[in-house]
């Protein structure tokens, strides 16, 4: 979203810098200047410079109106009338010193207040009244009657307190405008990732280019400590890759030729040759950043209810400026008493406060998310995530890797496990079958040295055979057995039983006279998976996993994860119908997944949670999107969510519930008890509570997400 965002329902945000209307559609904007509708890789640079310079302006000028304006107030204060009874002493007077606080008071209303009446002028215009036309009235207010009575209307002018007002109001802004450019940090930390040029290889040439000239298919050289110009692919090189500002993976990942690379990670002590295969807004960065963006700016239930109140309250304040104006002047009051009274109850019931309460959580949320992997594609999805009963896992590629792995290993008395995986893995290596690839990565996972294998040899439908260190072996399932004439061991035996019933296959090392050892093969559990399901356990979550596999295999994953229902033999059409059914029993449940079969369930569900390694459409279903395929992120969303919602009702209370008590006493309730507030403090309060806001929504980053 551009500067431009802002007109209409909040249009003086971009001209004054500054968030105000009923709608706060301003403080939307801030939030949505660091989120550019279409963010692109390289473009994302120039746009988020913008960004940088325009936020940079408005708080960098709201610190320079509070001190020019702090500066013109003090000689105000010194030759007005306030400041001298309350110290006890007197002012040098001279020829024209009696003008000092007019003239000083003009210059304050007019340099510091302009950019409160510029807000106010389109507050009008969009027939949508706020803070910014409530700070007018009452700057102007209190200027027309000074100006009246400084040229002969009896009454005290109220020169101090309007220089005091602005120049306190200009102060609370400032304080406001760092918040919020503080939120927007981490979009700015993602824009800043790309290096500014690349270095393109054209054979055995390197020229240096602007990364905006690079296409897919180029080769790039990365050294070791550069960031990675774009996406793309590993041709050659070895290295670790830091992801950790766009995964939020902590620990380095290595990477080799073949392996899939990210724009803006950062490169370790390897140089890496890269073929390019996404740039500009194709690239993963500028989909992240597109994501935070668009949530960021996105409108929210809480904020709605934010939007409504402030506009109400707005009505509230002109009503109760009017009532307390008419009351003092009826019971004899001075005007000059009346009008302080009104100017200090417009300013103090200013729902500054309630327009920063929930789109600051917003940011910060959505940026804590992004800075933990976590990608909020639909706001709607993670305001919902802290009322789920029940999360849906997709098995496989979730719970699971999606690949084989040896799970259980069974060996005749003489034979050690790792010896009997080292043998196996060595007969299996040159197979393309996905099971002897489980048994070779299942042996390279536990640091086995695989010697090398002669005379292979495939036989269909049975199994393999090699010579290893001048020993025939074979490897392969209970065809094997059959055609070799080999029966198992009763423990051999009992072990592939035990794989059976899990519904795991069951592969053998043989000799060719006997039976050395049995492998049970599954798709390997992810170790996060177990984490990922006590956490939601302790949130109070059940737990469901839905899977095509077989029951009996389906049921094994279940039990060694604690999982609490299981929905096996599904077909891919029926995983939304399976959703539903939950539904129906008053549940709101979530859906993860990341195939192109997850996507009608993940759109069905209350939540749907893309796994940001799978599909496209998985990841385009999704409500919350996953960069890493770490299940432990689900709870980890819904702790974000529950955190998010407290921070959002602590500042709606405390945004609207102060003006119960403020609004009363701004108008002049207790003045008979000697209880008044002056202007000066009535905008000391308001910006109090506007900070408090945004301190508290400050320290929703401390939120522990988990590890």
């Amino acid at each position: 979203m551009n500067a431009s965002t802002g007109q209409g329902r909040g249009g003086h945000a971009a001209d004054a810098g500054h968030a105000g209307d009923a709608d706060h559609a301003g403080h939307d904007a801030h939030a949505a200047h660091a989120a550019h509708d279409e963010p692109t890789a390289h473009g994302a640079r120039a746009d988020h410079a913008a960004h940088d310079r325009h936020a940079g302006h408005s708080v960098a000028m709201f610190r320079d109106k509070f001190v020019v304006s702090l500066l013109l107030t003090i000689p105000t204060l010194v030759w007005g009338h306030m400041l001298p009874s309350v110290l006890g002493f007197t002012a040098p007077r001279f020829p024209g010193s009696r003008w000092i606080p007019a003239v000083f008071g003009t210059a304050v209303f007019f340099y510091g207040g302009w950019v409160f009446l510029q807000g106010a002028w389109r507050e009008l215009k969009d027939r949508l009244p706020g803070m910014m036309t409530l700070i007018s009235v009452a700057i102007g207010v209190a200027f027309v009657f000074s100006a009246a009575v400084t040229l002969g209307y009896p009454g005290m002018p109220l020169w101090e307190e309007l220089a005091t007002l602005v120049t306190i109001m200009l102060l609370g802004h400032w304080i406001e405008m760092r918040s919020i450019s503080q939120a927007q940090g981490a979009l700015q930390e993602l824009a800043k990732l790309l290096p500014s040029t690349a270095l393109r290889l054209r054979g055995e040439e390197i020229e240096e280019v602007p990364i905006a000239e690079l296409r897919e298919g180029d080769l790039v050289l990365v050294r070791p400590g550069a960031s990675i110009p774009a996406d793309g692919v590993v041709r050659a090189g070895r290295s670790a890759i830091n992801e950790s500002m766009i995964t939020g993976e902590s620990r380095p990942v290595d990477k080799a030729e073949g392996d899939a690379v990210i724009a803006g990670a950062v490169n370790g002590s390897g140089s890496l040759r890269v073929e390019v295969t996404g740039t500009g807004e194709r690239t993963a960065l500028a989909g992240i950043m597109r994501l935070v963006a668009q949530a960021q700016s996105a409108r929210s239930r809480a904020q709605a209810l934010a939007d409504r109140a402030a506009f109400l309250l707005t009505l509230i304040a002109l009503a109760a400026g009017a009532v307390t104006f008419v009351a003092w002047t009826t019971v004899g009051a001075a005007t000059s008493f009346a009008v302080e009274r009104v100017v200090t109850t417009l300013v103090i019931a200013c729902p500054h406060a309630l327009g920063l309460a929930v789109p600051l959580v917003i940011a910060i949320s959505t940026t804590l998310g992004a800075r933990n992997g976590l990608l909020v594609r639909d706001r709607r999805g993670l305001e919902e995530a802290r009322k789920l009963d029940a999360v849906v896992f997709d098995k496989t590629g979730t719970l699971t890797r999606g690949e084989f792995g040896v799970v259980d290993v069974a060996t005749v008395p003489d034979l050690d496990h790792r010896e009997a995986l080292r043998l196996a893995a060595a007969v299996e290596r040159d197979s393309e079958h996905a099971i002897a690839q489980g048994v070779v990565r299942s042996a390279a996972e536990q640091g086995i040295a695989v010697p090398a294998a002669e005379a292979f040899e495939a036989l269909p439908g049975r199994g393999v055979r090699a010579v290893v260190e001048g020993r025939e072996l074979f490897v392969g399932g209970p065809a094997l057995l059959r055609e070799l004439g080999v029966e198992p061991p009763p423990e051999l035996a009992a072990a592939a039983e035990r794989a059976a019933s899990r519904g795991q296959a069951s592969v053998y090392l043989l000799a060719r006279d006997r039976a050395l050892a049995v492998f049970a093969v599954a798709d390997v559990i992810r170790e996060e998976s177990r984490e990922a399901v006590a956490r939601l356990h302790e949130q109070g979550v059940e737990v469901v996993m839905l899977t095509g596999d077989a029951r009996a295999a389906a049921d094994a994953v279940a039990r060694e994860l604690g999982i609490d229902t299981v929905f096996a033999e599904v077909l891919p059409e029926q995983k939304a119908e399976k959703i539903r059914e939950l539904q129906a029993q008053g549940k709101r449940v979530a859906m993860v997944g990341d195939g192109v079969n997850d996507a009608p369930a993940l759109v069905t569900a209350g939540v749907g949670i893309a796994i940001g390694a799978g599909t496209d459409v998985a990841v385009e279903a999704g409500d919350v999107v996953l960069v890493r395929s770490d299940p432990r992120d689900i709870p980890r969303i819904i702790a974000l969510s529950r955190a998010t919602y407290r921070k959002m009702l602590q500042n709606l209370w405390w945004a609207a519930g102060y003006n119960i008590v403020a609004i009363p006493l701004a108008a002049g309730v207790l003045a008979s008890r000697g209880i008044l507030l002056s202007p000066a403090i009535g905008a000391v309060l308001m910006s109090a509570s506007t900070v408090i806001v945004a301190i508290n929504a400050q320290l929703l980053r401390r939120t522990p997400l988990g590890p």
